[in-house]
């Protein structure tokens, strides 16, 4: 009896083990700075490379094999349009052109970075963000925003992907 007890407990343990190890995390982690003596907003935005490369693979029917030595000569170009149609940016409710400047590759994440020239005073900033949200619906963009000394934190999510911060 015994024995049958503890088959049934091992195979439990297994099967729970099993359906974390199959599940996983969808987040991106993009940074927000706001450096007046530059007069700019510094964007750093850190994805994991596959599902970026499965997002921009759904979008245009090629893999870029980002960051290989097959990568798509067009890749550097599908990244930027698809920054620019997936994180959108207003201040004092204007919205802002996104400079792209350039990616580097952490490990399995790829960190790109864009700035906003801005020389005014931020009154109101608004942030759109649907990262890889078509691709996968568990997909999760946390962003953190440092602007006028204010620190914030926002989840944004495939139905909560805008927020709006008074100054």
């Amino acid at each position: 009896m015994k024995k049958s007890y503890k088959i049934i407990f091992l195979f439990f343990c297994f099967a729970l083990c099993s359906s974390f190890v199959a599940h996983k995390f969808y987040v991106s982690v993009t940074q927000i700075d706001y450096v007046p003596n530059k007069k700019r907003i510094e964007i750093t935005s850190r994805i994991f490379i596959d599902d970026f490369e499965k997002a921009l693979t759904k979008k245009y029917k090629k893999k870029p094999n980002l960051t290989s030595t097959n990568e798509l000569p067009e890749a550097e170009e599908w990244i930027k349009a698809y920054l620019k149609e997936k994180i959108k940016i207003s201040i004092n409710k204007k919205p802002q052109s996104i400079d792209y400047l350039a990616r580097e590759v952490e490990g399995d994440v790829l960190i790109v970075y864009t700035k906003i020239a801005i020389s005014k005073k931020i009154n109101t900033f608004e942030i759109y963000n649907s990262l890889l949200t078509e691709t996968f619906e568990e997909q999760q963009n946390i962003v953190h925003t440092n602007i006028n000394g204010n620190k914030k934190s926002f989840l944004m999510t495939n139905t909560e992907f805008q927020e709006k911060i008074d100054y």
